[in-house]
């Protein structure tokens, strides 16, 4: 097993998920399978029970596990499935450790962070890098992003972990990867590597010396910069990476492998040239899509009501799989988050220009979005915005709580159940629609509710949904909630034409609902968004997107499956907006 170790200096969020899923990517490209892991030094358990705010979304897998949403990324570039073990957090190693010593492994002896901390966490990288994640064939090489800066204080345990490791696997076997930023004041515009060089030389005092810098910048790295940063930070200059600003991420892989990190990176961990296949059909797909994003030019606007729109992280999936499905329909996508809260009647009171700004945005929105979250505020906001779709015949897509809002929105003003709400809102309403599921743990908050991958069963052949989904007969999708429709009032839903076109294997619970008479009216139990990939666009989002370029019914007019190499559906002049993201490879349903 080869290992890469992807280390961040200066200062935080300075992208090493974006460039630990780049390197995956490249190496995918010339047939080294390719797994990965992301430490988080907080002592949380995992990111179940975090503010969106403190750490961005909450990432979920497909075994339930809850975890940072850089998994996102690695999942999406390198089109694998993770499990919770590939997500070490400080509270992860502790309870092993702790629980360990509970037992008396240690047979008395005192339990240290040195040897006893530091082997859990070697021993832990060991085990999920022999996990497979492709079929049942495991991987040649693992990619470890370890969170936070260096000179932390929390990460210290793993810092001092990986450089005993570097001894145990044999340093050919393992390659460091330095992330640090290269700022430009705009008083002088000089690129300044005084931070980086400050950053290596402590990961150097603390034993770890990078094979390989990348430096972020707003601009490309001019060459004596790369040269000072290659005499100071004791690496060749071909072996400083310069990753700038780009138009969009798809464009990060390109980058590297352009500058000769691939081979770079086989040389140095001597993968075998029988384990390197140098196939270049993944890197012309990427350049493909890097380049179908940058050309282009019409816009389609897609409306986002949420309650953490002050981070764009909070929302990260359901803003790529918007992205995917934007570039699947050939048009860019003008994002606008708005707050839910925003669009209520106490902000009219309190803040007007805030209101109508916000209801002016949204009224202009050629798609609406409700994603999931929980709590109280914003709700009413949301409830509204599902009105103002469901009447006004504007694309809707509802995600988790946005389906619960959209079943709210109807039961009020359809079925004149005025104070009709979910249980989680107003536990005293006397039209509970939406309630909390039997067999969650109210006593404790995380890893409690409905999470991970389950199946969902398609009720009927006359869906858009099930179209969408390639006429299967179920899906597979992931789960995040702990609050549902109740059961006992969706016959008198459906009566008035909220129909639940998928439900679980049970059929208890409602899982997909359409709305009759209306362009694109869905709400989602699951969240399809975790399973969204940039050459597979996830249906119900696809979905919302055709409806708000008004391409869906060409789409649907070619039985729900796109042309090989063309564009979903012709333009009302007969022309095409350009080749299609899909070819018949793609055709098969995520």
């Amino acid at each position: 097993m080869k290992y890469v170790l992807v280390t961040g200096g200066v200062i935080s969020g300075v992208g090493k998920g974006i460039i630990a899923s780049s390197i995956g990517t490249i190496l995918k490209s010339h047939g080294v399978r390719v797994t990965s892991i992301k430490i988080d030094p907080y002592i949380n358990i995992d990111a179940g029970t975090f503010s969106p705010y403190e750490h961005g979304e909450v990432f979920v897998l497909d075994d339930g596990g809850e975890v940072d949403l850089d998994l996102g990324n690695y999942e999406r570039f390198l089109d694998v499935t993770l499990h919770r073990d590939n997500n070490i957090t400080t509270g992860k190693i502790y309870q092993q450790v702790i629980d360990k010593e509970r037992k008396g492994d240690y047979l008395g002896k005192t339990v240290q962070v040195v040897p006893h901390i530091t082997n859990a966490i070697q021993d832990w990288v060991t085990k999920v890098a022999e996990t497979p994640v492709e079929g049942n064939e495991r991987a040649d090489v693992c990619i470890i992003e370890l969170g936070g800066t260096v000179g932390d204080i929390e990460g210290m345990p793993f810092i001092e972990a990986f450089r005993q490791f570097q001894f145990r696997v044999k340093k050919e076997n393992i390659c460091c990867v330095h992330v640090s930023l290269i700022p430009q004041p705009k008083t002088t515009g000089e690129q300044k590597s005084k931070p980086t060089q400050s950053s290596v030389r402590e990961l150097r005092g603390l034993g770890l010396s990078p094979d390989v810098i990348v430096c972020r910048s707003v601009t490309p790295l001019a060459e004596n910069v790369k040269d000072k940063i290659s005499l100071f930070c004791h690496v060749d200059p071909e072996q400083v990476y310069c990753v700038h600003d780009v138009t969009s991420i798809y464009r990060v892989p390109l980058l590297l492998q352009g500058q000769g990190a691939d081979d770079f990176l086989i040389k140095r961990l001597q993968l075998q040239t029988s384990q390197v296949s140098r196939s270049k059909h993944l890197i012309a797909r990427w350049r493909e899509l890097a380049d179908r994003h940058d050309r282009l030019l019409k816009e389609v606007s897609i409306v986002l009501v949420g309650k953490y729109t002050e981070l764009s992280d909070s929302y990260a999936s359901v803003i790529k799989a918007l992205q995917h499905a934007s570039l699947a329909a050939n048009h860019r996508l003008d994002l606008k988050c708005i707050e839910a809260a925003d669009l209520e009647e106490s902000t009219r009171q309190e803040n007007p220009q805030k209101y109508h700004e916000a209801w002016k945005e949204l009224v202009a929105a050629n798609g609406l979005i409700v994603p999931g979250g929980f709590g109280v505020r914003g709700s009413e906001g949301k409830i509204r915005a599902c009105h103002w779709a469901r009447t006004k015949k504007i694309p809707f897509l509802g995600v988790c709580l946005g389906l619960q809002c959209a079943v709210i929105e109807f039961s009020r003003n359809v079925l004149k159940w005025e104070d009709a709400n979910s249980t989680e809102m107003n536990p005293d309403t006397s039209h509970p629609v939406v309630i909390e599921m039997p067999e969650h743990n109210t006593g404790q908050m995380g890893g409690t509710m409905r999470l991970g991958k389950r199946k969902t069963l398609f009720k009927t052949e006359k869906s858009i949904m099930r179209k969408l989904y390639r006429n299967q007969d179920s899906v597979e999708e992931r789960h995040r909630h702990r609050y549902e429709v109740n059961p006992e009032m969706v016959a008198v839903l459906e009566e008035k034409g909220m129909r639940f076109v998928g439900r679980s294997e049970d059929g208890e619970r409602m899982e997909i609902m359409e709305m009759e008479d209306h362009p694109f009216y869905v709400g989602v139990q699951f969240h399809p968004e975790y399973i969204s990939r940039p050459l597979q666009p996830s249906p119900p989002y696809l979905g919302l997107l055709l409806a708000s370029c008004k391409k869906l019914s060409s789409f649907a007019s070619q039985g729900f499956r796109p042309s090989p190499r063309m564009s979903f559906c012709e333009d009302s002049d007969g022309g095409t907006d350009g080749d299609s993201l899909l070819d018949e490879k793609d055709d098969a349903a995520p």
